[in-house]
């Protein structure tokens, strides 16, 4: 019976990194418990995510009847700390304390941001909306900062979770296990949109509180178990006494020479192109071609299965070595070709092509999530990864958030003039303003192919290094 324990043990040893999910990010340094335990913050990232822009979303507008421009405000606003990720990252690099901890601080500031906001949103959301006593700009400002706690703190705690992870894994493992944070984050939000959806089918103002207080705890709970002896304590990283790189000139040092700066370009523009059509998609098939909500619906699905192709095919090229910006440039190619299906759907009157262009779309921005993510993991090399990480993410959610409200912005701006007859007889369908869309996306992943050309040019000559392993654990999600 030992030996066959042994002989068992043995087999899913060696099948374990081919088939079972994750294990290849795990290394003797960062186990996979302990590296699934630290992914737990992901999972409150996620949950927060889902809460401010579906789940309240909704409820502020239909139950709570409050204006659909206020509440685009409230959602807006945890954007406009995004872009201070990259000093998030920066200070978690050179963070002073007689405690030794780096990453630690940083991520329990956030978790108590993210805490504080959850807890008195129901309240102001109550206020806001009239059903309790007190002036409504009370409601608003207590909405409001709520929103920005809940923002700035999912912002920072993922910044620099994302760097003690980096900092935990060892140098070939770190791509793989960063993506695997982030296939645990797309969990976080499936799980947390399928439980409120649960817990508010019968809404009352009474549930309503529970629930956002209920995920508060959950908040605080998973991010400790996630924080728990990770990050071991060392005072010589984080005495007074050593010397640290100003801000500015560490931004400079990160982006010195223009690689730097044209990746970030072409990521936010990639980001853009691929995020405007968000919020489009699912109108788009209910109001040109008539489909009905649960059809509309399946488009969710084949944008998944679009990006888990693309995985399948990263795989693949990765595994032999293609550079990552390379792959990044065959996902914005990809989404031309998938925009224009989308556009020609409605000429053409044609549902299959729309799903093809769907279909493509999580491809091709599959491909590009993948080359991005993997490009930006090789970028840092001085050990500065809470910068490099904070400047990624902080393109990517700014290119991201701006992208989806300038996508709509425009849809409703173009179907007006469209109606009024401002653009002439040729224009005046509903399809014109989902049309101008998807033809600004086009121009924008041209934009980013002609941004990302030289890096792949530039990188071509490089020596080429034994390409890490890509599996499961690489894919963002």
């Amino acid at each position: 019976m030992r030996q066959l324990n042994a002989n068992l043990a043995r087999t899913w040893t060696q099948i374990g990194s081919r088939f079972l999910p994750f294990a290849d990010a795990a290394t003797v340094e960062l186990p996979l418990g302990r590296l699934l335990r630290l992914s737990l913050f992901q999972i409150s990232v996620g949950m927060a995510i889902v809460l401010l822009n579906g789940t309240l979303n909704r409820v502020m507008i239909v139950e709570l009847g409050v204006s659909a421009a206020l509440v685009a405000t409230m959602i807006s606003l945890p954007l406009l700390f995004a872009p201070f990720r990259v000093l998030v990252g920066y200070r978690s690099d050179t963070h002073r304390s007689y405690l030794g901890w780096k990453r630690v601080p940083y991520i329990w500031m956030g978790t108590l941001m993210q805490f504080g906001g959850l807890a008195i949103m129901p309240f102001a959301l109550l206020v806001l909306s009239g059903d309790a006593h007190g002036p409504i700009w009370i409601g608003q400002l207590g909405a409001a900062l709520a929103f920005l706690l809940t923002g700035i703190g999912l912002h920072t705690t993922q910044t620099a979770g994302l760097a003690l992870a980096t900092d935990l894994a060892p140098k070939d493992s770190r791509p793989r296990v960063v993506a695997l944070l982030y296939v645990m984050l797309l969990l976080g939000m499936v799980v947390s949109a399928l439980g409120f959806g649960a817990l508010l089918k019968s809404f009352s103002q009474l549930q309503l509180i529970q629930v956002i207080q209920g995920a508060a705890v959950v908040t605080l709970a998973l991010n400790l178990t996630a924080l728990w002896k990770q990050e071991a304590r060392d005072p010589s990283r984080t005495a007074f006494n050593r010397a640290r790189t100003p801000f500015i000139d560490a931004w400079r040092d990160f982006a010195r020479g223009n690689q730097t700066r044209r990746y970030l370009v072409a990521l936010g523009l990639g980001t853009a192109a691929f995020s405007m059509q968000d919020i489009l998609l699912e109108p788009y098939g209910g109001q040109i071609l008539q489909l009905s909500v649960g059809a509309t619906t399946v488009l969710t699905g084949l944008l998944a299965g679009g990006n888990l192709i693309a995985f399948a095919l990263a795989a693949r090229e990765l595994g032999r070595g293609t550079d990552p910006l390379r792959l990044a440039a065959r996902g914005a190619l990809l989404g031309v070709f998938a925009f224009a299906a989308v556009v020609f759907a409605a000429p053409l009157d044609s549902v299959l092509i729309f799903r093809i262009g769907t279909t493509l779309i999580g491809f091709g921005s599959g491909l590009f999530a993948v080359g991005t993510l993997t490009a930006a993991m090789s970028m840092e090399s001085q050990g500065r990864f809470g910068l490099a990480l904070g400047a990624w993410g902080a393109v990517q959610a700014t290119a991201s958030g701006g992208g989806i409200a300038l996508g709509g912005a425009l849809r409703d701006l173009f179907s007006n003039l469209a109606a009024n007859g401002a653009l002439g007889a040729a224009l005046s369908g509903p399809a014109i303003g989902y049309s101008v869309v998807y033809h600004i996306e086009i121009a924008l992943l041209f934009a980013t192919l002609v941004a990302i050309g030289p890096l792949v040019s530039a990188r071509r000559d490089e020596p080429r290094r034994s390409a890490a392993r890509f599996g499961l654990a690489e894919f963002p999600g």
